[in-house]
């Protein structure tokens, strides 16, 4: 397996096993120890702040989160990935009562792999329009 296929295969397993099932240990494995997070507030960039994303507001808010990918590019230590996060919204999101909708948040990130680890991120997603739209609801 060449490394571009590695990398895409680590991030694929991020994507699982981190995201999907909160597995702790998984996210210990797969995080640099110099992780930053380019795209979040400066008190929460480190490994810390991307694991509370993960295992305080977002499994919380979706208990049944998946992540659907679509596409991935690899090129040098850079994966790219386009996907959604997928769940149903049983559980307090950021101050808004569960709805019970079904929601899903498209990204779009990067994560630069260094030894088959996350060092850098970057990303874009629609969970501000997600809010406004279930805030509506209320």
């Amino acid at each position: 397996m060449s490394s571009l296929e590695k990398n895409k295969e680590t991030v694929r397993r991020f994507n699982k096993e981190v995201i999907e099932q909160c597995n702790f240990d998984s996210f210990r494995q797969l995080m640099d120890d110099d992780f930053i997070n380019r795209t979040a507030p400066p008190d929460s960039n480190d490994g810390n702040g991307m694991w509370n994303t993960f295992f305080n507001i977002l499994k919380p808010a979706f208990p049944d989160l998946t992540v659907e990918i679509y596409d991935q590019i690899a090129e040098e230590d850079k994966v790219t990935t386009r996907k959604s996060i997928i769940g149903t919204h049983t559980g307090v999101l950021m101050g808004i009562e569960p709805t019970g909708k079904q929601v899903k948040i498209d990204v779009i990130d990067i994560v630069r792999l260094k030894n088959g680890k996350y060092v850098e991120h970057w990303g874009i997603n629609t969970l501000p329009t997600i809010l406004s739209e279930l805030r509506k609801t209320e």
